[in-house]
């Protein structure tokens, strides 16, 4: 048995992945403990797993105004100095960090203690974090095709976004049952990644008559802190009742996904992964103002591979007639879901766990604690 820690909060495509490795290492007779921030979102997404071994760690985003970057250099220093007494008493085996800002200090600390270090990017366009602290890293999982020039002596794997078991396609007909929704009008799912959009919850609202009219009904997971849960009720041109779900956050990814005809969402990678897993299609709406603009070339990516299509942002006025088109489309619906098939072939958390175990058995044995003490977290 090996001890393995995993820095991953700060955003649920961050954390998501984290969390499926660690019950992945569990079943493998491993133990685990996980980084994640003090969001909100982090708590929220954690509420189900409470046999993990969660710790709550300082830190902060980069970023360039004065005021943010001297708080992130101050709570990054918090986050070192709570990482080394964390690593002293847990002793790991090994760390994998999958990017974000939770990662420097626990990366850092596991350097000087001489613990081998693996990173997890699942853009397509490598992040500042996963940039720099690659220089001190031993292996690096990097999706397929994507190239990080000038690391010297780090190990390059090419692999797909960890998933949670529980997001796996189920029979149509069963997730509309679970969800409680019309078992025979199309369904529009529209996400905005854990954080939620705002642009895309205000297009729900202005052209959601429009799209009931048509007979479509429609489930909006607005983001924590934009709305409260609500249902709202509207005719078809037939005179069919067709309702529209709002809520701020979902536990049932992989239920909603396999009950939609179509997805609208932003393009972040952990949406992406779960869109494979569940087969489902999208029309996806790159964020612009993602850093690197990393959300455009995930999306390209999943249009070329022909899981979907994408919109700019800048062309939101065009998404109802593409959202029409496609949903209404049987032959071009079941072309995507046939590609999403192929997609979905990859196990990319299997590839990890035993990657990870070889990197661990290379170290010598450690002397772990039977109780480790979790140590408190600056303020």
């Amino acid at each position: 048995m090996s001890r393995f820690l995993i820095a991953c909060g700060g955003t649920g495509g961050h954390l998501a992945p984290g969390i499926a490795l660690a019950e992945a290492l569990k079943v493998r007779g491993h133990d685990s403990a996980l980084f994640i921030s003090q969001k909100r979102v982090d708590a929220r997404l954690c509420e189900h797993y409470p046999a993990l071994h969660l710790e709550r760690v300082p830190s902060a985003p980069f970023g360039w105004r004065p005021d943010v970057q001297a708080r992130f250099h101050w709570r990054q220093a918090q986050g070192l100095a709570f990482s080394l007494r964390f690593l002293r008493a847990y002793q790991p085996d090994a760390i994998i960090g999958f990017g974000g800002f939770t990662n420097a200090g626990v990366v850092m600390a596991g350097r000087w203690r001489h613990i081998p270090v693996a990173l997890h990017e699942a853009n397509r366009i490598p992040g500042r974090a996963i940039r720099v602290l690659s220089r001190i890293a031993q292996r690096l999982y990097l999706p397929p095709g994507v190239r990080l020039p000038g690391r010297l002596g780090l190990m390059v794997r090419h692999t797909g976004l960890p998933v949670r078991h529980e997001v796996a396609r189920i029979p149509r007909h069963e997730a509309r049952a679970q969800l409680g929704v019309d078992p025979v009008q199309k369904l529009l799912v529209v996400v905005g990644g854990s954080q939620g959009s705002g642009q895309l919850n205000q297009w729900v609202e202005d052209n959601l008559p429009t799209l009931a009219h048509e007979g479509i009904q429609i489930w909006c997971v607005t983001g924590l802190g934009k709305g409260e849960p609500r249902v709202r009720e509207l005719r078809a041109k037939t005179g069919a009742t067709v309702r529209a779900w709002f809520e701020p956050f979902t536990d049932r990814v992989g239920t909603l996904f396999s009950a939609a005809d179509l997805v609208v969402s932003r393009a972040g990678a952990g949406t992406l992964a779960e869109l494979v897993r569940c087969e489902t299609p999208a029309i996806l709406i790159p964020y612009p103002h993602a850093a690197d603009n990393h959300q455009w070339a995930n999306a390209r990516y999943f249009e070329q591979q022909g899981g979907g299509l994408v919109v700019d942002q800048m062309a939101l006025p065009l998404l109802k007639q593409e959202v029409l088109d496609v949903t209404f489309n049987d032959w071009l619906v079941n072309k995507f879901r046939d590609n999403l098939h192929r997609m979905a072939q990859a196990d990319a958390v299997d590839t990890i766990v035993r990657d990870l175990e070889e990197l661990a058995a290379r170290q010598p044995p450690r002397r772990h604690m039977r109780h480790t003490p979790a140590p408190t977290p600056g303020p």
